[in-house]
């Protein structure tokens, strides 16, 4: 999944920047372009990583246009990527939960669906009927790999009606357990992960709470600058208390259930500690972990931004294809950049162009012990 912020691009959706692409450079080029990022941005030398850092599952966006590159044909070609990651994770021991991060038609507005501003998959059966079938493929594909630990249906859906998302969650728990008994499903609220109450049970034994947390955003997300943890937020005073009540709400709804939570996505613009992004961290971790949650941090990597969570890795340099000071920044740039610096670009791709935050990773193995 190319999430435009991981290259510090404007906000606007994948299928966009590859359309702008390919009337510049032509389809040839921009195949030649996915495949490079594809293989370059991550490898099996993060997964070895991961693993050495004693974390023990990934947690894998795609883009169903990757797999599903013309409706309803999923040839091996469309799994390659997929493929590699699970071949890896399987060498170096650790599971992968693999994400529906962008649906045909998208399931919310934001351009991290591959949106172009609207809700698609909502208002198309078609749609919706192709989700159930990329479903199908993805799990028999993978129905009998260990080195995958589940599915996560949907990512982020955003929908006015809560009956229509859960008759989509039970046709693809129907499509998948067609084909394949094993594997968890991780189901996600409405509103962007949040909204859990509104989720049906479910007539399936291996499916589990997923929840997306970024809470206060303001901080976060950096959108008001020099807030320092604990703060005060429009919601009021933010501290370990105020997390360990919010998460209290997530952790009796699934008590009615007898059901796990697992905390897909949560993270923090890294700000070098200066404004106790770390503390915030190992507060909330401890609050996950008293609850038994299980949890993935967003992201793994991302060029430095001033803005959203952007990972255990930075990329820091202002490059050309970077170029933070505009007016065009991020992929805004490539089409023109990439017959002079495709060699250099293709390199600033691979993590070992990118500097860790130290305190961010530091908190993050503190947790898992």
């Amino acid at each position: 999944m190319m999430e435009a912020y991981f290259t510090h691009a404007p906000n606007f959706a994948e299928q966009t920047f590859k359309e702008h692409f390919s009337k510049v450079r032509g389809d040839k080029t921009l195949a030649q372009l996915e495949r490079s990022f594809c293989v370059n941005f991550i490898t099996e030398s993060d997964m070895k990583t991961v693993a050495g850092w004693g974390m023990n599952c990934v947690r894998l966006p795609f883009n169903g246009r990757l797999i599903e590159r013309k409706p309803y044909q999923y040839g091996p070609a469309g799994f390659h990527y997929l493929d590699d990651a699970v071949g890896w994770a399987r060498k170096y021991g650790v599971r992968l939960v693999l994400d529906l991060h962008a649906a045909p038609g998208s399931q919310n507005p934001d351009w991290h669906s591959d949106s172009l501003g609207k809700a698609g998959l909502w208002t198309s059966k078609e749609n919706q009927k192709r989700v159930y079938a990329l479903w199908e493929a993805v799990a028999d594909r993978y129905k009998d790999e260990g080195a995958v630990a589940g599915y996560d249906l949907l990512n982020e859906a955003v929908t006015q009606d809560n009956g229509l998302l859960n008759r989509f969650y039970k046709n693809i728990i129907k499509a998948i357990r067609s084909v394949d008994r094993k594997h968890i499903l991780f189901i996600e609220g409405n509103r962007w992960a949040q909204d859990m109450d509104m989720l049906e049970d479910f007539a399936d034994d291996h499916w589990a709470y997923s929840v997306h947390f970024y809470e206060p955003v303001e901080f976060t997300f950096h959108l008001n600058h020099f807030l320092k943890y604990p703060l005060m937020s429009r919601a009021g005073r933010w501290d370990a208390g105020v997390m360990r009540r919010r998460m209290k709400v997530y952790f009796d709804q699934a008590q009615v259930r007898q059901r796990p939570v697992y905390v897909g996505e949560f993270g923090v613009n890294a700000r070098d500690g200066i404004y106790g992004e770390d503390i915030y961290l190992r507060d909330l971790l401890k609050v996950f972990n008293d609850r038994g949650f299980h949890w993935t941090y967003w992201t793994y990597k991302a060029v430095k931004n001033h803005m959203f969570p952007d990972g255990i890795y930075s990329y820091r340099s202002n490059s050309p294809w970077v170029n933070r000071q505009g007016p065009r920044s991020g992929w805004d740039t490539w089409a023109a950049l990439w017959p002079k610096h495709q060699k250099d670009m293709i390199a600033s791709w691979r993590t070992k162009a990118f500097t860790p935050n130290a305190r961010i990773l530091a908190e993050l193995k503190k947790g898992i012990k």
